[in-house]
């Protein structure tokens, strides 16, 4: 993935999150709406696609688009339990369990898969309290089915300044915080700002698919700190 939830979520951050599950899903509730809509915003942009775009390479591995938008509706079909039998299932191996859900949400055609991932638009269902990551989820791979494919619509900067600070703030899905530990992060279009040291300064997506991984937005950064955090993303990425 990017969210690979799977890979660092421990029992106690599924169950409890950030404090307790209540105080969490409160805290975060109105990220919801934001993750609803970015969703659409994804489903009418592959409305779009003809069959050889579907079949585009994407930021995200060796997925493909109809892979992508199959992860997301598994992503967010999973409560709690349902995350753990599958990963008791994949005997907690990370991408055995992201390929079988995959393959369970992937229609016999990229119009069903469309469908599939439309009746989850407005899901609030997931593995635990961690609101931010999961629209993050959406964001983030919304981004790596886009740019491959010319697409030039942005999640707004409403939806990407809670993903950004908590990026920067801990490790979950991706090692975002690992990429930008002792970096000042400032963004020019909006009001994340985070860290100390050299910095790196860009649109709040840049910024947010950088802490991601994303080697090929790390060119719309500019800063004394984007060599240190280009090392970093290539070392984990290579």
């Amino acid at each position: 993935m990017i969210l690979e939830v799977e890979a660092r979520l421990s029992f106690t951050d599924a169950t409890f999150g950030e404090g307790s599950t209540d105080m969490a899903r409160t805290q975060y509730d109105h990220l919801w709406p934001l993750a609803h809509a970015e969703r659409a915003a994804l489903a009418d942009d592959l409305a779009g696609l003809g069959p050889v775009q579907w079949r585009h390479h994407t930021l995200c591995g060796e997925w493909d688009v109809e892979q992508v938008v199959a992860h997301l509706t598994a992503a967010a079909s999973l409560n709690l339990w349902l995350w753990l039998r599958s990963m008791l299932g994949a005997r907690f191996r990370p991408d055995v369990h992201n390929q079988r859900r995959l393959v369970e949400h992937c229609g016999s055609t990229p119009a069903e898969t469309l469908d599939r991932f439309r009746a989850v638009i407005t899901s609030t269902t997931a593995p635990s309290s961690h609101t931010p990551a999961y629209l993050g989820e959406v964001v983030v791979h919304a981004q790596d089915i886009r740019q491959p494919l010319g697409l030039v619509r942005t999640p707004s900067v409403d939806a990407l300044t809670p993903v950004a600070d908590f990026f920067a703030r801990r490790d979950f899905t991706v090692a975002s915080r690992t990429h930008v530990a002792d970096l000042q992060l400032r963004a020019d279009d909006g009001l994340f700002a985070a860290g100390s040291g050299p910095l790196v300064t860009g649109s709040t997506l840049a910024l947010v698919m950088s802490m991601a991984g994303r080697v090929s937005y790390l060119a719309e950064l500019d800063g004394p700190g984007v060599p240190t955090l280009r090392s970093r993303i290539q070392a984990t990425t290579a």
